[in-house]
């Protein structure tokens, strides 16, 4: 029987809404009902166990992470990237440690990799009942760091693509130590999802050591990548350096200062904010950020769009929209940052 994701599986579809009825307590049964169907398709499609076996862990481990971050949906959270490597000695492991633990002064939580080094030191600052680990099994350097290791807030992944989901899908801003090739890694797929607006925007802070680890990597972005034409002069935008705590937690900060968070409908992109703006700072993006917007659109005050009735903690802000150009990803990092002086 070839099944459809619509509504022509004769018998079948009324055995799987009977099946989600006797379930009771779904959420949206539609999607469930296409997820169900998704995995009847797989059972025929896929005869090779190992593809499978990765299909069922997959869906497993996403469906953990959310249920372990729902109740926490409201408050913000930083991911902190970093080398494992880094000794509990050395003054960056101690700069994460005050970072952190002035990240939850200001409200904040954090997501670390959950093992040792600067990983452990954002859990350290901030504290395991402030703290999520998202920790991945490896056969070496990845057990869980003592602060995390009894914590209903960690999580073991198998795969390392749905750990990446967990970092940037649930984290409001992400701050970045030096680190090797797994930190190096983390940051370069959170500078490309920003870029080709695959994530929402959000602050990318990358917090410098004393030996200038990150200006050696600006230097050669700006020679390597903006010299030889394969990265725009928008893209940098995208992240900052910060050399302080304090200079960090204020760009974290700064960045929803007044923008609070965005959405698309039908190719319309709504700004939401938190206050008002007056009809001059409109003009005034319109006239700074012409190359944000199509060609013959205009930025418009907006009230919520009919589709954004399934976020109704939402509806109550003010909002702009307008027609996006998404050539244009760097330069809205830096139209929201405009919006923030207002």
């Amino acid at each position: 029987m070839e099944l459809s994701f619509t509504r022509g599986n004769g018998d079948l579809d009324q055995m799987i809404e009977e099946l989600i009825r006797k379930a009771d307590g779904i959420h949206h049964p539609e999607f469930v009902r296409e997820m169900i169907i998704s995995a009847l398709k797989a059972g025929q499609e896929t005869d090779y166990l190992a593809d499978l076996k990765m299909l069922n862990n997959t869906m497993k481990e996403m469906r953990y992470t959310n249920k372990v971050f729902a109740p926490y949906r409201q408050k913000k959270k930083v991911t902190i990237f970093g080398s494992a490597r880094t000794d509990p000695s050395e003054p960056i492991y101690q700069k994460c440690v005050d970072f952190s633990r002035e990240l939850v002064k200001r409200g904040f939580m954090t997501i670390t990799g959950g093992g040792g080094g600067i990983m452990q030191a954002g859990n350290q600052g901030a504290g395991s009942e402030n703290s999520f680990a998202v920790n991945i099994r490896l056969p070496f350097e990845q057990n869980p760091n003592p602060v995390m290791a009894q914590n209903p807030r960690l999580i073991t992944y198998k795969y390392f693509f749905n750990r990446k989901v967990a970092f940037v899908k649930e984290s409001d801003a992400i701050a970045v130590f030096p680190g090797g090739f797994g930190t190096l890694d983390e940051a370069m797929e959170v500078f490309t999802l920003i870029q080709t607006g695959k994530t929402a925007p959000k602050p990318l802070v990358l917090i410098d050591d004393d030996s200038g680890y990150w200006d050696r990597f600006f230097d050669f972005i700006k020679a390597s990548m903006l010299g030889k034409g394969l990265i725009s002069a928008e893209d940098f935008s995208i992240f900052s350096i910060s050399r302080s705590v304090e200079e960090a937690i204020n760009a974290i900060e700064s960045f929803y200062r007044i923008y609070h968070s965005l959405r698309f409908v039908n190719g319309t992109l709504v700004v939401r904010l938190t206050k008002d703006l007056t009809d001059d700072q409109i003009e005034t993006l319109s006239n700074e950020f012409p190359e944000i917007r199509r060609a013959g659109t205009l930025i418009k005050r907006s009230g919520p769009l009919p589709e954004e009735s399934d976020e109704p903690d939402l509806l109550n802000l003010p909002r702009i929209a307008f027609a996006f150009d998404h050539q244009h990803y760097g330069l809205l990092i830096a139209f929201l940052g405009r919006i923030n002086t207002f």
